[in-house]
């Protein structure tokens, strides 16, 4: 095998002012950026809607049940042409809207749907005596959602949203399709300009993995300081 490695292809300057490697680590910010929001969104949305599935009202709880099938079972690359390309066309204000802006909300809501699942069974794990001994102490039934329940329930499944957390970062990689400069993007242009694909995917591949390591050691850490004793996470769906 004659290959030679040509690392330094990244010190080379783009034609812009810049190198390879100012450009790559450019786009692994705006990977972490689009991957930070977007699951700042689905964690305020997920535990909201995996909440609302679990209320005693049937069809507040259909209408949550219907959020996740419906953002759950679309494709998130089509979820992506949708909110860029469709909702502007159809609420032409939106158009205003910045690329990034869109697929930040179009992540965040497809992976609300995931995390709903995982904390309506986080909730549902927990016995009925934690919710009556709520209502016994004089709470409503939100009060006892808030103090109770939940606070139970999103320390059970963190083991879950860990997984969903680093898929994130992975989901993120569809952004290239609108042309936001995430890590992908960069790569399939970097490796057109450069003709050095190997080296070039090689590199972003370390940046995702490590990425994706820090969320899951960082989540670790936080289920140890957190953890119900005795109670086993709930199976994922």
């Amino acid at each position: 095998m004659n290959f030679r490695w040509e690392w330094e292809v990244f010190l080379r300057d783009t034609g812009g002012g810049e190198s390879y490697l100012d450009w790559m680590i450019s786009a692994w910010g705006w990977t972490l950026a689009v991957s930070a929001l977007a699951w700042l969104l689905a964690l305020v949305l997920g535990s909201a809607v995996g909440t609302l599935r679990t209320v005693p009202s049937a069809w507040v709880a259909r209408l949550a049940s219907a959020w996740v099938e419906l953002f759950r079972n679309i494709p998130l690359l089509v979820q992506i042409f949708l909110w860029y390309h469709v909702i502007p066309a159809l609420v032409p204000p939106l158009k205003e809207v910045p690329g990034f802006a869109l697929v930040v909300f179009a992540l965040g809501l497809f992976t609300s749907a995931r995390v709903a699942e995982q904390v309506r069974a986080g909730i549902q794990s927990l016995s009925r005596g934690q919710q009556a001994a709520g209502l016994a102490l004089g709470l409503s039934l939100p009060q006892a959602y808030r103090f109770v329940l939940l606070p139970m329930a999103l320390r059970i499944v963190i083991p879950p949203l860990t997984s969903e957390s680093m898929n994130i970062i992975k989901n993120s990689s569809v952004a290239f399709a609108v042309s936001v400069s995430e890590l992908t993007l960069f790569a399939l242009q970097a490796q057109e300009e450069t003709a050095r694909g190997i080296e070039v995917y090689l590199a972003v591949t370390g940046l995702y993995v490590a990425s994706a390591f820090t969320v899951n050691r960082a989540m670790t850490w936080i289920e140890a300081r957190v953890r119900v004793p005795g109670q086993a996470a709930p199976e994922r769906r």
